[in-house]
Formats: structure tokens, sequence, C-alpha cells
């Protein structure tokens, strides 16, 4: 599909934008403009565009307090993936700082360390079977510091998609003492903890799941929206094979000595819904006003949707979850991302925005939210990508 862009309003005299980034198979890094005007509608247009993160670019991570977007590329027609590194200019622009290679398949990143002290960036390796993680020396500047390779003595529960391990995603827990980084293959999340000064992983015990479980993303939760160790803290967690989404009671050991989870309950992403066969959960967040739970449901075409040219678009789905204080979820609402295959989400700041990258469809659909209701409504502005889409964030 050649780059058109489509938008579903047009304002009068704007009042504010704000940027996205959005990565696509073609190998594109754009940003965007989203543009609210003073009548309340919205629209979204491309500045820029980089291929400098080619040729698959799976994954964007943002450290808006220092300007920067690190990109990984998942290596999907050569050896090897890549993580680049950009400074975000003021007009949204990108400017390239240094690229690297790296094992092949890194699918997801996060920048961990001391934020006044040495930080480093870990990727999760999909294809890889890894874990690594590069220093951060300033300015976009990087350098490898580790690399951490898994292997599965047997296939698991699903042969054709844990053959390997495959580690999906990084995350920290809300003190930023560990790293999490869940294994689809190996129905495992890894945890890992670190050393303040070298940030070298050393890996501790995992969290275990049921056989065919296919862990792909999770979020921590705290009822208060606090972080500490003595804090009453929960952890969910996506299973992309399974279709599930898990809660877990989080404790903290003593000594730096790890994790311990114990599973409080499990569900459907669909809730109290009849889930369609072949459904694939990818994206998991809390909403910023840490009330709702919001999981991305790809492969299920639960939705018709008119088209202004008289076609009907299929369309995957969003599920909303409200949080409980017991770390129970309670099904809220499904809505359609308006589009196939929403592999990555992301929630402005205000929660009143959710931007859907969905792959298949290769759009962006910014859609609104009541932030009281906590229900997601209709799209206010839409794009189209060369590429599947694989990420979108906001610079704010």
């Amino acid at each position: 599909m050649g780059f058109s862009l489509k938008l579903l309003t047009l304002g009068a005299a704007a009042a504010s934008a704000t940027n996205l980034f959005v990565s696509d198979y073609s190998g594109a890094v754009t940003s965007f403009a989203l543009t609210a005007s003073n009548n309340g509608t919205y629209t979204l247009n491309d500045t820029f565009s980089t291929n400098e993160c080619a040729p698959s670019p799976s994954w964007l991570t943002i450290d808006s307090n220092r300007g920067l977007l690190f990109c990984l590329n998942e290596g999907l027609t050569t050896p090897n993936g890549s993580l680049s590194s950009f400074t975000i200019e003021r007009d949204g622009s990108l400017t390239h700082v240094k690229n690297a290679t790296t094992i092949t398949g890194p699918v997801s990143g996060v920048v961990y360390g001391a934020a006044a002290g040495q930080r480093a960036i870990a990727l999760a390796h999909y294809s890889g079977s890894a874990v690594s993680s590069y220093l951060l020396n300033g300015g976009g500047k990087f350098g490898l510091n580790q690399q951490l390779t898994f292997s599965l003595s047997e296939p698991g529960a699903v042969p054709d998609r844990q053959d390997a391990p495959h580690e999906h995603e990084a995350i920290l827990d809300p003190t930023d003492q560990y790293l999490l980084v869940p294994d689809l293959g190996a129905d495992l999340v890894r945890v890992f903890t670190y050393d303040d000064d070298t940030l070298k992983l050393k890996e501790l015990s995992p969290l275990e799941v049921a056989p065919g479980t296919g862990p792909r993303h999770a979020v921590f939760w705290n009822a208060y929206g606090v972080a500490c160790e003595s804090c009453l803290t929960y952890f969910y967690l996506v299973g992309e094979l399974a279709s599930t989404v898990t809660g877990f009671a989080v404790e903290y050991l003593p000594n730096g000595g790890g994790l311990n989870f114990t599973q409080i309950n499990n569900s459907s992403t669909y809730g109290l819904l009849n889930q369609p066969e072949g459904n694939a959960p990818a994206e998991i967040q809390v909403t910023p006003d840490n009330r709702f739970l919001i999981i991305s449901n790809r492969n299920n075409t639960s939705f018709n949707l008119p088209e202004p040219d008289g076609s009907i678009l299929a369309s995957d789905s969003m599920s909303t979850f409200k949080l409980q204080t017991d770390g129970s979820i309670v099904w809220h609402q499904l809505w359609p991302s308006g589009g196939s295959y929403p592999r990555m989400f992301s929630i402005d700041k205000t929660g009143s925005l959710v931007a859907v990258g969905n792959q298949n469809s290769q759009n962006v659909v910014i859609l609104k939210r009541d932030v009281a209701t906590g229900l997601i409504g209709e799209p206010v502005a839409r794009a189209g990508l060369v590429g599947n889409t694989t990420c979108v964030v906001w610079d704010e």
C-alpha cells in the first residue's frame, strides 16, 4: 500500500499539537503531529520520516526527559537486528545519532539505571532468544554492555510458537530494582536484578506460568499509584497463545532476592464475552488515572465498521477492565481498534486519547476516551502508513 493520509476530521483554527512517533515494517519511523482545534476536532499530519532504523523497525523507546528516541530493528530480512538512537528536535523531526548491530529479533526495550547516574537500555530479542543491554553514554551514544542467550531442553506446549525461548518485552518493576522479560516460548517471565555500577544483569528465579500461556506483555499496578517494597503490588500478564490476562500479587523478597508471585485471577481477554477462536492479545497498559487496564486483541474481527466510501472495515478490538483494590479485574468494555491486528497502542498523559497501531491495516487510529467513565469512544483521526504498523508512542 502506498503512503496515504486519511483524516477523519478537519479542524478550524488549531489550538495545540502533540507529536507521535510511529514505526512500520517498510523501514520507516514517521513523526506525526496531532492537532486539536478550538472546535474540538483533530487533524493528524505526517511531518517527518526516516529510514535509518531499517529494514524492520519493531519498537520505539522514548526518553522524553533527555530528548531521545531509541528504535529497535527486528531484522526480519537480515541475519542480525540493530539498535538506533535519535535526538528529538523541537519540530518533531529526528536526528540520527548511532546505529549498532544486535542479536537478531529485538522487539522491546526499556531504559534502566539511576536517573542521575549511569543508565542502560535492555532489549528483549524474540527470534534471538536473548536479552541484551547497552550502556547509554549521553546524547544518544551507547555501547554494548551484555548479552544473555537462552535455550529450551524440549519444545513447549505449542511447538510451532514454543520451539525456542522468545523474549517478547522488557519492563521494570515499580521500584526500578528488577527487570522483567516475558518469554513467550518458555512460558516464563524472567526476572533480573542488576549491579548499580556496571548495570550488568543477573537472572533470578522466574515466574513460571501454565504450559501454552505464551507470555507476551505485562504491567505492574498499585491501587494508590505508589512504589515501595512493602506496598501491595499486582502484576498482570497477557498470554498471547492462551488469550488470557492473569493477575498476580507480588511480594518483594528481602535483600534484593527477587519477587514472589501468587496468582489471584485468570480471565479471557474478552472478559464476559465469548472469545473468538484464534484471538491473540498483544499490548497491555494501565490508564494514567490508575483505574483501568486496557488490552489489545488481534485476529478476532469482532467489529465491522462502515467506511466513508461505503465499504466495510473489519476491525479487531480493545478490551477495558476496571481494576479493583484487591487486585481483581472487572470486564468493562469491548471496542473496535479501527483496523486489523492492533499490535501496540499508547495512551496520552491525560488518558483522553488512545493511539492504536493496527499492524495489518497499516494505520494509526486515534481513539477518544472518556476519562470519567473509562470508556473508549469513536476515532478522531487516522493516518495510513507504507508498511505494517509496529509501534506508536507519544512525545509528551
